[in-house]
């Protein structure tokens, strides 16, 4: 899945950024605008916690911090997965809305350092615009829903289904690669529904399975689908904004999650270019998905259908 030259030497990323090459300005865009963020929206130790729960401690954003850490590594590694794991875990902690709303801001910055990783540019938005342009429409939509409807079970359950279809489809097709097979219409309806459930539910398995199975290859799979993703999650974040749902707390909150996810986004991005045995990291990912929607599904089939 990678080449040599995208390796990172500390002397040369310092020597390119110092000459603005595009690769290491956008990875340090990424980085930097969260630690930033982190450092001047810091509440204070006394009201770290405050704008979760009240049952929430600092034990529980530790564990926050664990969880992101190894999803970044998914992501680093794979090219997606991010939102798959940390949504559902959180979203079983704290009110799933808020996780949402938190979690837009880590695959924001993930994302936009895999653009740059990959060095994936304006070639590929004049290639895959209209793709781009579904994807962020269908993200207008989803915004909207999530402010509509805050409230109940039917969020986490949506997302159980996502993750145990996803599951379904790996499985029942033994991550089958059938490469090349690119159709306009498909993609395009394909983006527009991703849109919409990462704006709605902070899940996207839709593309990165269309793309898996029918158009895989390094660009396409892994900056292709950063590049599409940044879209979606900036104008996410700005709509969400606008509309109260994203406030300065919330910001803070997801900045400093996305500040600690960089390690595990290293770690991911080493073992990809060591070209780790990929089957036997998805298996493992996989049966993770599949043990977190039974207990979403534990925890709202009751409250919606019983």
């Amino acid at each position: 899945m990678t080449t040599k030259d995208t390796e990172i030497q500390p002397r040369q990323f310092t020597r390119n950024l110092l000459a603005l090459q595009y690769r290491e300005l956008m990875m340090v865009l990424a980085t930097g605008t969260v630690l930033v963020a982190t450092v001047a929206l810091f509440p204070g130790v006394d009201s770290m916690t405050d704008g979760v729960n009240a049952e929430v401690g600092t034990l529980t954003l530790l564990f926050f911090f664990a969880v992101a850490i190894f999803s970044g590594a998914v992501k680093g590694a794979l090219g997606f997965g991010y939102a798959l794991i940390t949504t559902p875990v959180f979203a079983t902690v704290i009110d799933p809305t808020l996780a949402v709303v938190v979690l837009a801001i880590p695959p924001w910055m993930i994302n936009l350092f895999q653009i740059g990783e990959t060095r994936t540019g304006l070639t590929y938005i004049k290639r895959e615009w209209t793709l781009i342009l579904l994807a962020i429409v269908g993200s207008f939509a989803g915004v909207f829903f999530l402010s509509t409807f805050q409230t109940g079970p039917a969020i986490p359950f949506l997302i159980g289904v996502l993750l145990f279809g996803y599951v379904l489809f790996e499985v029942g097709k033994d991550f089958v690669v059938i490469e090349k097979a690119h159709n306009p219409v498909a993609l395009g309806t394909v983006g527009l529904v991703e849109g919409f459930l990462l704006a709605a539910a902070n899940l996207g398995p839709l593309l990165p399975a269309y793309l898996h199975t029918f158009e895989r290859d390094t660009e396409r799979y892994v900056g292709g689908l950063s590049m599409i993703f940044t879209f979606v999650f900036t104008e996410r974040i700005v709509q969400m904004w606008f509309n109260g749902l994203l406030t300065p707390y919330r910001l803070w909150l997801g900045s400093a999650i996305a500040t600690v996810t960089i390690v595990g986004l290293l770690l991911g991005t080493y073992l990809r270019r060591l070209e780790v045995d990929e089957a036997k990291f998805n298996w493992i990912v996989i049966i993770m998905l599949f043990i977190i929607s039974l207990n979403i599904f534990r925890k709202t089939v009751p409250a919606l259908f019983l």
